[in-house]
């Protein structure tokens, strides 16, 4: 049967599996671009592409003087269809954050990358799978600073790294889940660092991970207008407050008998009122008054 893959994929295959079976050993040198060219009946490109991807995947590296050789065991390595798979969810983001996530499908994908749609089935299983990577991914853009003392400092500042997640990224609530959530490396390392700010205050287990959940929920609760307000925002060329400006100024004595619009009534500052009497609430579950 003829292999489906890319011919550059396939000579990335073969490679790894001399390095693996030993026929070629950390410090050897690899087949250079001509020598695939002639062994494989490819073009020059195709072979420069296949020892980028080996390059970029950790299994072989540049030596001075010698070219392109095995790395060494220690390290690390990402096969090359671990790196068509980052490229394919980095290009859904793109395309998630740019215009949103109904426009995403697998062939949007597909058409970014100038790849066949059904040629992206043999990285991702389906477009379920796909948004769960993709969230996955922008939950690994965290940067974690040091833990700040005290457990609700610590929780606002988790919520606070959630809600930038969130900004920079506005489909992403829509694809985070409380009661199912996904269970891959980044959104694992954001509990890890979250739930470290309960440790020590005796919690049972149940309430310990009941006061995470609350504060991920609210957060993810009160980002998924950001989304909406964005397509507004683009779709009026109005920010929330200069569009509430309009209304007052269209409908006066109506719209003023429930808002002032003297406040600022923005996503920002209802997530940031509503965090503070979320930790006074949590309080009296965290350090019971007596």
């Amino acid at each position: 049967m003829t292999d489906p893959r890319p011919p550059y994929l396939r000579i990335v295959a073969e490679i790894e599996r001399r390095i693996a079976e030993g026929e070629l050993r950390p410090g050897d040198p690899v087949p250079t671009t001509r020598a695939i060219t002639r062994e494989w009946g490819v073009a020059m490109a195709t072979a420069t592409k296949a020892l980028t991807a080996l390059r970029q995947a950790g299994v072989i590296e540049s030596a001075p003087r010698v070219g392109s050789v095995v790395a060494a065991p220690a390290a690390p390595r990402r096969s090359a269809e671990t790196l068509e798979r980052d490229r394919i969810v980095r290009a859904a983001i793109e395309i998630a954050d740019d215009e949103g996530l109904a426009a995403l499908s697998m062939r949007t994908v597909g058409s970014r990358l100038g790849v066949a749609t059904m040629s992206l089935y043999r990285h991702v299983e389906s477009k379920a799978e796909l948004a769960r990577l993709m969230a996955d991914a922008a939950f690994a853009e965290i940067d974690y600073p040091a833990p700040p003392p005290g457990w609700r400092s610590h929780l606002r500042v988790a919520a606070r790294l959630q809600w930038a997640a969130y900004q920079r990224h506005p489909w992403l609530p829509r694809v985070v889940s409380v009661t199912r959530p996904i269970v891959l490396p980044g959104m694992v390392a954001y509990a890890q660092w979250s739930l470290r700010a309960l440790d020590g205050l005796g919690l049972s287990p149940d309430t310990r991970l009941l006061v995470y959940a609350t504060l991920v929920n609210y957060v993810r609760g009160t980002a998924v207008n950001i989304e909406s307000e964005t397509d507004a925002e683009r779709d009026t060329g109005m920010t929330s407050k200069q569009w509430m400006s309009l209304r007052v100024s269209v409908e006066g004595p109506l719209i003023t008998q429930v808002t002032d619009p003297r406040v600022a009534l923005d996503l920002d500052a209802m997530f940031t009122f509503g965090l503070e009497r979320l930790l006074d609430g949590l309080s009296t579950v965290i350090t019971p008054r007596r």
